[in-house]
Parts: C-alpha cells; sequence; structure tokens
C-alpha cells in the first residue's frame, strides 16, 4: 500500500488541491470489497479569508474540523442527500480544504459521495490510518488545467473568480 504520507495533509490546500490528481481513493466498503479511484477534480479553500470558505463565517459545530491539522475528513450534506468529501488541510488553527469534486468515471462531487457511500460518521476521520478510506500515491500529471471553483456565486468577487478549481 502506498499511502500518502501524514506530513503531505499538512501543506497548504492550494498545494494539496493540484497535487491530489492523479492520486487513487482507496475505498473500504462494509462488504469488505476495495476500490480505487482517480482524482480527477478538486478544488481549495483557504482561510476564513476565502468568502467561499465555509470557516468564512467563522468557527461552528459544522466547521469546527476545518481547524484541526491536516489529514482529516470534511463531510457536509448539501440538498439533504448528498454528502461531500473535503479532506482537511495545513496546520491546526488555519481552516483549509480541498474538495474532491471528481474521480475517474464519477463526475460530481455529490454522485461521489454517493458511490463511495459516505455519512455523517466520516466527519473527523483521520485519512492517515482509517482502515475504511484513504489516499495513495498513483500517477503525477503536468497539464492541470485551472479555472474558477463551481457553485459558489454566493461568494463575493474576488473569490468566487479565482481559478482554484483543478482539473485532468
Amino acid at each position: 500500500m502506498d499511502r500518502v504520507g501524514k506530513d503531505y495533509f499538512y501543506q497548504d490546500a492550494l498545494v494539496v488541491a493540484e497535487s491530489l490528481l492523479g492520486k487513487k481513493i482507496v475505498r473500504v466498503f462494509e462488504t469488505k470489497e476495495i476500490h480505487e479511484y482517480v482524482i480527477t477534480e478538486t478544488e481549495a479553500y483557504v482561510g476564513e479569508e476565502d468568502m467561499a470558505c465555509h470557516a468564512s463565517k467563522g468557527r461552528t459545530k459544522r466547521t469546527e474540523i476545518l481547524y484541526h491539522d491536516g489529514g482529516k475528513i470534511y463531510v457536509y450534506l448539501i440538498y439533504g442527500k448528498y454528502w461531500m468529501l473535503n479532506f482537511v488541510t495545513g496546520k491546526a488553527e488555519n481552516p483549509q480544504a480541498v474538495l474532491i469534486r471528481s474521480v475517474q468515471d464519477c463526475i460530481g462531487p455529490g454522485r461521489l459521495g454517493k458511490k463511495l457511500q459516505l455519512d455523517h460518521s466520516f466527519y473527523g476521520e483521520n485519512i492517515n490510518n482509517s482502515k475504511r478510506i484513504w489516499v495513495k500515491n498513483y500517477k503525477t500529471f503536468k497539464n492541470i488545467k485551472k479555472t474558477p471553483r463551481i457553485g459558489i456565486d454566493y461568494a463575493e468577487e474576488p473569490w468566487k473568480s479565482i481559478c482554484w478549481r483543478f482539473t485532468i
């Protein structure tokens, strides 16, 4: 198993968001089946000053995990049915995360959450020692496309136009 190292998620969200492309999410389901998914699209959310980041509203019960050291999972429910997968990055007290938007053969963060069978029990899970989900090294890509993040019309400029969405 070539799981990414513990220090990997201590990096800034912008570094992690781009370098996650080509790595694999490994998921062990309750049936003991193991599936691997190549990450193809991510978005970075960087701190309380980033008006698109959930931490822009401050520290709450929902955002608490964003204030922990990198390597934790931040999941949240949208539209009452889709769990969004985020990896907390950086050092404690500096809320940052990377949203996993797509993997190979599964486009869209809502569909991905469904495919991975995510639920609230993943909130705060440490991916460095989790037995049911982690990230492993796989490929490195050089032709990475950077565009504005999606679905954040509520954010003010310049936050909604910054090119912090990464795709291969």
